[in-house]
């Protein structure tokens, strides 16, 4: 399942690998896409746990 989050506070390269990061350690392996001018990410995998490794990693995140 794909999911689409939407992370306002997400705004510099810095922030983009911050997030990767995040999800690549909670979701090993899976896709992710990040479009920073529109403060996107698509991510594969459960939504609950990628929700949960966005906001670990300081950023929030809404569906």
């Amino acid at each position: 399942m794909t999911t689409t989050f939407h992370v306002p506070d997400m705004t510099c390269g810095h922030c983009e690998k911050a997030v990767k990061g995040a999800l690549a350690e909670a979701l090993p392996g899976a896709p992710v896409e990040v479009d920073l001018a529109a403060h996107l990410v698509r991510v594969e995998g459960d939504a609950a746990t990628a929700r949960a490794a966005l906001t670990k990693a300081g950023y929030t995140p809404a569906a």
